[in-house]
């Protein structure tokens, strides 16, 4: 009686549920939003085919393909599913309108492209974010494809199946509006363009080893001739150059500090929409102040879009980043990012901290004295940047930006020695602002032009307070540099297009040294002003397949009363479909540059003041550089090979950073190098891989030394880059390594000091740069993987080692006199140990 009892129970507890289910039919449209969030999918319909029907939701326990057939059954709709993660749903009785529907995918990451124009007959329509369109086909024709900065493509549709969606994928435009000659340069969103430049979209930037955020340096390092011999972005050497003969220019504003953590993170912050251009020779005669390469960065949009959110942390830094929509044609973009080792030091800090703080008197403070010795160590970090811009009518559009960075060090320090209490204050600033005001005008779809008025002020604090001597040591060093654009560009034909345009800077600079026990004051003031006219003439023939552009900077410099003529050269030829020839040139010249006073200035750690030239003792520095490439492009092969001469005049051997005989001797001279650029590389599906290899001749030229001619302190022979990348989806990974020979030392002759002058005791040197270091060789990895919610906001998880196999680099070494020893003291820099990091974003 149990038995039958249970079962009647169950019996009618059944009939009850059904009974419920039946009275508890929802709409249809609900019912696709539930389902959309159990199983990570999306569906796509017309709402009027959908908002008829009313029925009883499927079991949630159900799998994907088992509900898709029992809403089929209750509707007599029909469901077509796209890898699992489409579903295009459409209306049995509407099939004889034959309508056509497809996806639109981008070709290098599989993403769905939104806004895509598709035109049919006359008519068209647009992709959503899905990347999804339909339409009604009528007659047989073809689809044609279209979105700015892909390739355009035509669709044959006249035998496609009614039930059957398209899916297109879509190249990035090779050639046209952007002139892209090597696109998935090294990796995805790094592009070389028909004027020699290397073009960074860090939206679209792929991974590099050892890199889980698009850093601008430290991405520009992976270019062939472009190296650190510091391991430092704060010290970028491109074909033997020094760091302050770069120009950096963010939003139109020239930026004199690059780097946080003195070096080893880029003050740029990674996340903004920027467009990155980088040129080694051939640059715009519309950049003057350098003479090496330009890095020109740019976070403007070609449109406001919509508003965005995005936030993120990694275990050095945590930032955040906000562009909303205040105007109909207006919006404000602000950014901030802040270290957080006030908050917890991890070991990617420790790290980067012994790097940065190796061999200074922050870390000396200690030597020797092994008794009670405590230290109080504060560094943190940030920038902030903020954007308005405004399109004013049709014609008009107004833009202003501002950013800060700022460093700063505060460390306490105290000793015991034999009951005596030693103790040392020290504060370090390092900052830099910038405003830039830029108004562009259409006159007509053939004429424009833009107006940038621009100030950027610098300054670098030193404090260094002995208490029991109540000594107190102040350097400081500041540039404010002020300057005016204006710049005409002339569209004559398709082929033909006149720029020309005015400049004027006007730069100053102030160093100052102040001791207060024994007393001693210094502070050096300069001002600089020039004026610069510019003309530009390009001509591009597509069919022909030439692109030529000449320009001419023609410089007055005030104080001097002296002209400068700057001739710029950038020829591209295709030979053949797959063979192009490129050839650069340019005259440049610099009036402002870093020096190093004493290698003991600002405790170490920064060095290098700005300064100004005066024409005598500290001339102008002047370039002239040449470079010849070809490149092969056929089949995921790329293959570029460029010879290049580079000679710099005018350099002052105080901004060379020599640590032997050489360190207090001032002198000009010039160097000279002579080098080869060498890149393979090869894509296969989701992978690429590529090797480069680049050797230089870089030698100095001091005619008033004694040993005139020697090799340039930036001086690496040879260097070897790998890098094999894989991307797929949402799944990047990325593993390289790098090899170079050492740069070079000078060794003493003799392990004995030179006492012959008994107050100033010295070590007798062989000749400058006599010897190399051992050869530098480190393994990186990084890996990210991001993914989307429902609510479309996306994560992204990212980690990254470098240096895997923790090989002790050596990447300095100098000699001194250690006076409690009265002996000669090796002194070594190393590069980082192992050094792991984690980074988590989130962006909507």
């Amino acid at each position: 009686m149990k038995r039958i009892g249970v079962l009647f129970f169950c019996f009618v507890f059944v009939l009850s549920i059904k009974a419920q289910d039946k009275s508890k039919a929802i709409a249809l449209k609900d019912i696709l939003q539930s389902i959309e969030k159990q199983h990570h999918i999306y569906f796509n319909y017309i709402d009027n085919e959908i908002v008829v029907f009313k029925i009883v939701p499927p079991k949630k326990s159900l799998s994907l393909n088992k509900k898709i057939n029992y809403l089929q059954k209750k509707t007599n709709l029909f469901f077509e599913n796209i890898d699992n993660k489409f579903i295009n749903i459409f209306n049995n009785k509407e099939l004889d309108t034959q309508n056509i529907c497809g996806y639109v995918f981008s070709k290098d990451d599989n993403s769905p492209l939104e806004n895509v124009n598709i035109k049919f007959l006359g008519t068209g329509t647009v992709t959503n974010k899905k990347g999804y369109f339909e339409l009604k086909k009528e007659t047989i024709t073809d689809l044609l494809v279209s979105y700015v900065g892909f390739a355009t493509k035509k669709i044959s549709v006249s035998n496609l199946q009614n039930k059957n969606c398209l899916k297109i994928y879509l190249e990035v435009e090779v050639s046209g509006l952007n002139n892209i000659i090597a696109n998935h340069f090294l990796t995805s969103g790094i592009s070389k363009t028909i004027d020699g430049t290397f073009e960074i979209k860090p939206k679209r930037l792929g991974i590099l080893p050892g890199l889980i955020e698009p850093d601008v340096l430290q991405t520009m390092l992976q270019i062939p001739g472009i190296y650190s011999v510091e391991e430092s972005i704060s010290s970028i050497n491109v074909r033997g150059g020094t760091h302050d003969q770069n120009l950096f220019l963010w939003n139109g504003i020239k930026m004199y500090q690059t780097g946080h953590f003195f070096g080893l993170i880029s003050a740029f912050n990674p996340n903004l929409a920027h467009t990155i251009s980088i040129t080694k020779n051939g640059s715009s005669a519309f950049f003057g102040e350098s003479v090496s390469s330009v890095v020109d960065m740019s976070s403007n949009p070609n449109n406001s879009e919509g508003n965005s959110f995005g936030a993120g942390i990694n275990m050095i830094n945590a930032d955040i980043y906000s562009k909303f929509n205040i105007a109909k044609k207006g919006f404000l973009e602000i950014s901030g990012r802040k270290s957080i080792a006030d908050l917890v030091q991890t070991p990617t800090y420790k790290e980067y901290y012994n790097k940065a703080f190796q061999n200074t008197s922050i870390i000396n403070f200690s030597n020797n004295q092994n008794v009670d010795y405590t230290s109080d160590k504060k560094f943190n970090f940030y920038d902030i940047t903020a954007k308005y811009s405004q399109n004013i009518g049709r014609k008009d559009h107004l833009i202003l930006d501002f950013i800060t960075i700022n460093d700063q060090l505060k460390v306490f320090q105290t000793t015991r020695i034999n009951t005596i209490i030693q103790s040392e204050n020290n504060i370090l600033y390092q900052k830099n602002y910038g405003g830039n005001l830029s108004w562009k005008r259409n006159w007509n779809a053939k004429n424009n032009s833009t107006i940038n008025v621009y100030t950027s002020s610098y300054e670098l604090d030193a404090e260094k307070n002995r208490i029991e001597d109540n000594q107190t040591v102040k350097q400081q060093n500041k540039v404010l540099d002020n300057g005016f654009k204006l710049e005409n560009r002339h569209i004559i034909n398709s082929k033909f297009t006149f720029n020309n345009g005015y400049q004027f800077n006007e730069i100053g600079t102030i160093n100052l040294d102040e001791i207060n026990s024994p007393i001693f004051y210094r502070r050096i003031k300069e001002v600089l002003r020039t004026h610069a006219l510019i003309v530009e003439g390009k001509y591009n023939d597509t069919l022909s397949k030439i692109y030529f552009n000449t320009g001419l900077r023609l410089n007055y410099i005030e104080k001097f009363k002296k002209y400068l003529f700057e001739p710029r050269l950038q020829f591209n030829y295709a030979i053949t479909k797959h063979f192009n020839l490129e050839v650069l040139g340019e005259f440049k010249s610099q009036n402002c540059y870093q020096v190093i006073d004493l290698q003991k200035d600002y405790f170490g750690i920064e060095k290098r003041r700005w300064i100004l030239a005066n024409n005598t003792t500290v001339p102008i520095q002047k370039s002239k550089q040449a470079s010849i490439n070809l490149s092969y492009i056929k089949n995921n092969w790329l293959f570029t090979l460029e010879n290049f001469y580079k000679k710099v005049t005018g350099i002052n051997s105080s901004s060379q950073g020599f640590q032997n005989q050489l360190e207090f001797v001032k002198t000009n001279g010039d160097y000279e190098v002579l080098g080869i650029e060498i890149l393979v590389q090869k894509k296969i599906n989701h992978f690429i891989t590529w090797l480069s290899y680049t050797y230089n001749n870089n030698n100095y030229h001091f005619p008033d030394l004694k040993q005139p001619v020697f090799s340039n302190n930036f001086k690496l022979d040879q260097i070897i880059s790998w890098a094999g990348i894989y991307e797929r989806k949402n799944l990047k990974i990325a593993l390289g390594s790098k090899w170079y020979s050492g740069k070079p030392k000078t060794t003493p002759m003799s392990s004995a000091i030179n006492y012959s002058n008994s107050s100033n005791p010295k070590i007798d040197y062989n000749i400058p740069n006599n010897k190399v270091l051992d050869d530098f060789f480190q393994v990186n990895f990084s890996t990210t993987y991001k993914w989307k919610s429902l609510n479309e906001i996306q994560y992204k998880l990212g980690f990254s080692v470098l240096n895997v196999f923790n090989r002790k680099n050596e990447i300095n070494e100098y000699y001194r006199i250690n006076t409690i020893t009265n002996s000669i003291e090796d002194v070594k820099t190393f590069s980082l140990r192992r050094t792991p990091n984690l980074s988590f974003r989130i962006t909507y």
